[in-house]
């Protein structure tokens, strides 16, 4: 089969979904590195580091889970509509 073939799929793996997966995976390795935020300085408004840092990554995470939707809403619109935006 020729890779000419009106058929023929843009790759599975982009730039735009490598984006989207590092957007979903910031917040998972951020969290499961215990060792970096375990400690209570700096303090933030009288806040231990380790509590202010995971509320921190509450509003991270949803702002990243939100560009990485959008994102994929995109690629979707581009993938079906033959690459046009």
């Amino acid at each position: 089969m020729s890779s000419e073939s009106p058929e023929a799929r843009p790759p599975v793996v982009t730039p735009v979904r490598v984006v989207i997966a590092l957007c979903l995976l910031a917040p998972f390795v951020a969290m499961l590195w215990v060792g970096s935020y375990a400690k209570v300085d700096p303090t933030f408004g009288g806040i231990p580091f380790f509590y202010w840092y995971q509320m921190a990554w509450v509003l991270i995470s949803t702002a990243l889970t939100m560009i990485a939707y959008k994102l994929w809403q995109r690629d979707q619109r581009a993938r079906k509509g033959g690459g046009a935006q």
